[in-house]
């Protein structure tokens, strides 16, 4: 759930944990996979770099690459607020964003979807 695949869970069927996971089912997610493109396309991200919302930790890149298609590093972090609504699109809209690569802030953009083909329509095509 916390990957965002709930959609991908057989809910009807049984499997080990089922119960454990239907209680988070619909619950606030305190921690969240999020998708981050830096606006700066010269600085290349590898891993481990941290993410930042507001000035304040909340994360590290767990893995990136530059994203050919946005022009920009792009990676997958895992983001934690304290925030009882948990991690949602208006918690990530809401806050200024940057990464520290080697010791120097770079702006960031994070989103709960994918930035390229946001809406599949290339792969439906």
């Amino acid at each position: 759930l916390s990957v965002g695949l709930g959609f991908a869970v057989d809910w009807e069927h049984e499997f080990t944990g089922r119960e454990a996971l239907s209680k988070r089912r619909g619950q606030p997610m305190p921690s969240r996979l999020v998708q981050l493109r830096l606006t700066d396309p010269g600085p290349v991200l590898f891993h481990a770099e941290p993410v930042l919302r507001d000035g304040e930790v909340v994360g590290y890149l767990r893995a990136a690459s530059y994203g050919w298609t946005l022009g920009s590093s792009v990676g997958l972090a895992f983001v934690t607020t304290a925030d009882p609504a948990g991690v949602t699109k208006d918690w990530l809209d809401a806050g200024s964003w940057q990464v520290d690569v080697a010791g120097e802030l770079f702006a960031a953009e994070v989103s709960l979807r994918q930035m390229y083909d946001p809406s599949s329509e290339r792969v439906r095509a």
